[in-house]
């Protein structure tokens, strides 16, 4: 489904500026569109957030994919 595959897209996004910020200090985000607390920037915060708990239902459905069609 592309719902999938965007959300997985948010989700590593949201991973590399994590590592940014974790290895360099650096929000990628917040550089990019003005600040931790501007609208742009919030609003993709959120979508990645929004993001991860989508890239969540993926282990689930994977699981019972794998579970019902074992190799």
């Amino acid at each position: 489904m592309a719902i999938d595959k965007i959300a997985v897209l948010l989700a590593v996004i949201g991973a590399l500026n994590w590592g940014c910020i974790g290895l360099f200090g650096f929000d990628a985000v917040a550089w990019l569109f003005g600040g931790q607390m501007a609208v742009f920037s919030r609003i993709i915060y959120a979508l990645v957030g929004l993001a991860g708990l989508w890239c969540l239902t993926l282990l689930f459905r994977l699981d019972r994919e794998t579970a019902a069609h074992p190799a």
